[in-house]
């Protein structure tokens, strides 16, 4: 059956015959040497059902970047501005950048060596002649470093203008812009790389020959790579920051599913436990924890409708998040929690379904991986061991069940945005995605089905009475 309405390319649940056409390229790959060769290192591939004019529908295939130094593969989609070309203008362009760079590390391999070379406690006749006071320069009117990086600079920004003035793409009613018109519009700059993903490849090349786009997906082939979430088979959705504005407009003119995260959950929290300081409730997957910028339903909203008292928020669960939280009635109660918690005096666990996959590496164990955002990818985290902050998590194998998955508990040694979706999905954490995680490759079940992730267990002292408290509440 043919879907209704075109894929929400930022957070969905692939059509039945996008899987399909996913499984048939990666078997495609997998019996073709050329083909592993040049896609088996990690890339993300695409899918776009169509239909043309006469009522029929085929799959194009698509991939982000080049391959193998090309950006044009049998069978895939062309670029949307071939930048491979050679003798082109970005070949030229680029060749003297690269001429800049070994300028640069030859001028600053000299400065390093003439730093280096000393004779009788006075600088050597090389460095003398070489550098000037600052360090940078060189005597009789040669090169420095700043002149050439000014250089280098001037010609990227020239480079980058002519792309995204070059690059350009349509929409469902017609409407063609460059990329650069569509980032202006926002008042944004595209940034690099723009325009070179999966997604934007095919839906312009099925605007560019007639063809309806009817669903698509994006997904992995080829090793995971140590930065990023991703894992062969799995799909994943589009950036936000690459594709966010440019996809906002080619999908325009398109029937498109309604954006899964702004259906904020109808349900109302359960509340465990309340006396006259503090509320312990359930939250439900769906909800925010605190009024947003946008969003002024939430728990805080939720409870004060249902208790009749001025509610205050302790701390926050991700929206997608299920479980126990505690909440204050007044800002010295409030300040209190929030002491507890800064000191490491509260202590959190939580329950989650892990997708099937590989063999856990452990029944149980930490993972250490230090995460930082994904600029271009909000809200999405990555692995980052240059200047990530440090995350560890403890874990435990609750039990596997019959269809493969299996749940698991997490104890969060360190409070990082994301940590256990990542610590469970990530290659060099457990390898398996958490049940319904469509930002981290989890497969919902349904459209509807929340994420397999909740807090479990809260434990803390009472704010007044200094009381131990313990509240449990296990993944349904």
């Amino acid at each position: 059956m043919l879907p209704e309405k075109f894929t929400y390319p930022f957070c969905y649940v692939p059509h039945p015959l996008i899987r399909e056409a996913a499984a048939a390229l990666i078997e495609r790959i997998d019996a073709s040497d050329y083909l592993r060769g040049l896609f088996g290192e990690g890339k993300m591939m695409g899918a776009l059902l169509v239909q043309d004019a006469a009522g029929d529908t085929r799959v194009l295939y698509g991939f982000s970047g080049v391959a193998g130094g090309t950006a044009l593969v049998e069978g895939f989609v062309p670029p949307i501005f071939d930048l491979t070309e050679p003798g082109g203008y970005y070949r030229a362009a680029e060749a003297r950048i690269t001429a800049i760079n070994e300028r640069l590390a030859l001028l600053r391999t000299e400065m390093s060596v003439g730093k280096c070379h000393k004779a009788g406690g006075a600088e050597s006749t090389f460095q003398q002649t070489s550098l000037s006071s600052d360090s940078t320069h060189k005597a009789g009117g040669a090169e420095s470093v700043e002149a050439l990086e000014r250089e280098r600079h001037a010609l990227s920004v020239e480079l980058q203008d002519w792309i995204f003035s070059r690059y350009r793409v349509s929409n469902a009613r017609g409407e063609s812009l460059s990329i650069k018109e569509v980032f202006a519009r926002r008042g944004l700059v595209p940034p690099g790389g723009t325009g070179d993903c999966a997604a934007p490849k095919l839906l312009q090349y099925a605007y560019s020959h007639g063809l309806k786009p009817l669903a698509m997906g994006e997904f992995w082939y080829g090793a995971s790579p140590r930065r990023e979430v991703r894992t062969q088979g799995r799909f994943y959705p589009s950036c936000t920051g690459k594709c966010g504005p440019l996809l906002e407009f080619m999908l325009q003119g398109l029937d498109v599913e309604p954006n899964p995260l702004a259906q904020l959950s109808t349900r109302e929290p359960r509340i465990v436990f309340q006396d006259q300081y503090i509320i312990v409730a359930e939250k439900p997957s769906g909800m925010l924890a605190a009024p947003g910028r946008y969003v002024s339903h939430s728990m805080v909203s939720a409870l004060e409708k249902l208790t009749g008292a001025e509610v205050f928020s302790c701390h926050r669960l991700d929206m997608d998040t299920s479980g126990l939280m505690v909440f204050a009635k007044t800002t010295a109660v409030q300040a209190a929690l929030h002491r507890q918690f800064a000191a490491g005096e509260v202590h959190k666990r939580y329950q989650a379904r892990l997708q099937p996959g590989r063999e856990l590496p452990a029944e149980q164990g930490e993972i250490s991986i230090p995460l930082s955002l994904d600029y271009y990818d909000r809200p999405r985290q990555m692995a980052d061991w240059e200047s990530g902050k440090p995350a560890l998590t403890r874990y435990r194998v609750l039990r596997h069940r019959r269809d493969g998955s299996t749940d698991i508990e997490f104890e969060p040694l360190t409070g990082r945005t994301h940590q256990l979706r990542v610590h469970a999905a990530h290659a060099l954490g457990l390898g398996r995605p958490i049940a319904g995680d469509r930002l981290y490759g989890g497969d919902p079940a349904t459209p509807d089905a929340p994420l397999a992730l909740h807090a479990s267990r809260l434990e803390f002292r009472h704010p007044v009475t200094g009381e131990p408290l313990l509240f449990q509440s296990p993944l349904k």
